[in-house]
């Protein structure tokens, strides 16, 4: 089994956390929501309220198929903990996924040179090296990138099809009436 993991701060997009946590669990991945705020409870960008399944300190990420950052607040990069950890995915070329403002965490860590990548319009200039695209939704080797919440669907699917397959992807779209 596949496992994810999905990090939370103040002002998280709700779409694009909650349905990538829906749509992972449908395809059967092991997924965690993890604060990184030092508090379970977690306030989102509609003032939505969540409780994370873990705090950051008490993960060893080590077990992960897959790291995700959902979008909704340039706080994500504020944590250079949350850096560090996706520096060492990436040094392993294990997946990561940002969509909306959250690529720009990527940008900043130095993750994006050289690959091709997308984002919420006005933090294009946050992918440093990266050669930006225009698309819902990038996969560039080992790094999966969405433009913002009217993607968080195709966003999550694409996560499912990268650590799954594409059967399984069909399989999660038929059963959400989406074929």
């Amino acid at each position: 089994m596949a496992k994810a993991y999905l990090f939370l701060t103040d002002g998280f997009e709700e779409i694009e956390a909650l349905a990538t946590v829906d749509i992972l669990r449908r395809a059967g991945v092991e997924i965690n929501t993890v604060s990184l705020t030092g508090r379970v409870e977690i306030t989102a960008s509609h003032s939505v309220k969540v409780l994370a399944d873990l705090l950051f300190n008490q993960v060893d990420f080590s077990d992960a198929d897959i790291l995700i950052i959902p979008g909704g607040t340039a706080k994500f990069n504020d944590y250079p903990e949350l850096k560090e950890e996706l520096n060492k995915f990436n040094q392993r070329a294990k997946k990561i996924a940002a969509i909306c403002a959250a690529p720009m965490v990527l940008g900043e860590a130095g993750l994006l040179n050289g690959k091709k990548a997308t984002c919420y319009p006005s933090f294009e200039k946050y992918l440093h090296g990266a050669e930006i695209s225009t698309d819902a939704v990038v996969v560039d080797g080992n790094i999966i990138t969405g433009k913002g919440p009217a993607f968080a669907i195709l966003f999550a699917l694409t996560i499912v099809e990268e650590l799954l397959g594409k059967d399984k992807r069909v399989e999660v779209e038929t059963a959400m009436l989406l074929r």
